[in-house]
């Protein structure tokens, strides 16, 4: 069954925010973590993969990142710290 990723990327502890969906979270984080994507994150240098959650609905999905877009950032902080209070980049986990 394929999976679908809602993930956000941050420049640094409480920094700029990136809200993204993808099928291929390995992939679309090494694209932006090495500039390989023009646009938002290459030109705030937004690297870090601070949080993600998965389904395999890819309207379920699209559905939640709208809605966390709309999200306070407050509330996007507070999702990151429940999960991630360190703000440690969660990229080296996937890479095993």
């Amino acid at each position: 069954m394929k999976q679908y990723y809602v993930y956000i990327l941050a420049s640094n502890k409480n920094g700029t925010l990136y809200l993204g969906v993808t099928s291929d979270l390995l992939k679309r984080v090494y694209e932006h973590k090495n500039n390989l994507i023009d646009g938002f994150t290459k030109k705030y240098h937004v690297h870090r993969l601070v949080y993600y959650e998965e389904t395999d609905n890819v309207n379920s999905a699209i559905t939640r990142e709208k809605r966390m877009k709309k999200w306070r950032r407050q509330w996007k902080i507070e999702l990151i710290e429940k999960f991630n209070p360190d703000w440690k980049d969660l990229y080296n986990n996937l890479l095993g």
